[in-house]
């Protein structure tokens, strides 16, 4: 019986601390959490199917982005809160190099006098989607560009593992 009300215990203390973790981004991110609910090209489908939306400076919706409003938006229809900027959003996810980064990934570039100025989501090939600037439209970019190359300072990842 002793042994009985140990696990009904632990169960419960398990379950209390499953709800009081959950609720904004960082306690997520801060816990070691990494989206692993879905696969990776669950985000680049998301991120495909808004080619075209005009940029928006300060926009996180369809209506018009901004590049970390895009990926914000992004990951969150795809059940992933992120921070909104750009510089939350490098230091909220776990640091990777270029080469190992995979679909779903973010890049991040310094276009600006800011370190942190600008983030696209990696979908493979060398490639990326991201919200360049005022009057543009979301689309794809190719790293292999001097003008990418030159600018690029990191990339992280929110997702476990290497699975496509």
């Amino acid at each position: 019986m002793k042994h009985c009300a140990s696990k009904s215990t632990l169960l419960f203390v398990f379950l209390l601390s499953c709800v009081s973790n959950s609720g904004s981004y960082q306690d997520t991110w801060r816990n070691g959490w990494y989206y692993n609910k879905g696969d990776r090209m669950k985000i680049v489908r998301t991120a495909k199917r808004h080619l075209g939306v005009r940029y928006r400076n300060g926009g996180s919706s369809p209506d018009g982005f901004d590049c970390s409003g895009y990926v914000m938006y992004v990951y969150k229809r795809n059940g992933v809160l992120l921070p909104r900027t750009v510089k939350s959003q490098y230091y909220a996810g776990k640091k990777i190099s270029f080469g190992t980064a995979r679909p779903g990934d973010l890049i991040f570039f310094k276009i600006t006098k800011k370190r942190y100025s600008h983030v696209g989501i990696y979908v493979g090939d060398g490639r990326f989607i991201h919200a360049p600037r005022t009057g543009k439209r979301v689309s794809y970019a190719d790293m292999d560009k001097p003008y990418w190359k030159k600018r690029y300072i990191g990339a992280v990842t929110f997702m476990q593992g290497n699975r496509l």
